[in-house]
């Protein structure tokens, strides 16, 4: 059963540009261990600062997140990203915190 994930974040004042940059130039192998991950469909949505994303997770959500809380790929990719992002990753799995779903309609 495929199984949803959403996260949350903030880009810091003034670099919302450079946010949407990165990601439009991301590195071949963090998508490569997206894929490996079992992660589809992943998408990213801004409302100014915050932004909300969502990927689908085809081999679960736990194999997703261990998956990448074992790749230096993602530690770099979160180097990276810190002068850009404000994240609250969540101490347990090393993963931004899962949003609680409360509906969905197919």
């Amino acid at each position: 059963m495929m199984e949803r994930f959403a996260w949350k974040g903030r880009i810091k004042p003034g670099m919302q540009a450079e946010y949407k940059r990165r990601h439009d130039e991301i590195w071949p192998e963090m998508l490569a261990l997206l894929k490996e991950a079992g992660i589809r469909n992943y998408t990213i949505w801004s409302d100014g600062r915050d932004v909300f994303g969502y990927y689908e997770c085809e081999k679960g959500i736990a194999f997703a997140e261990k998956t990448q809380a074992q790749s230096p790929i993602v530690d770099r990719w979160n180097d990276y990203m810190e002068d850009v992002l404000e994240l609250v990753m969540d101490p347990e799995t090393g993963a931004q915190p899962k949003l609680q779903m409360l509906f969905k309609m197919e």
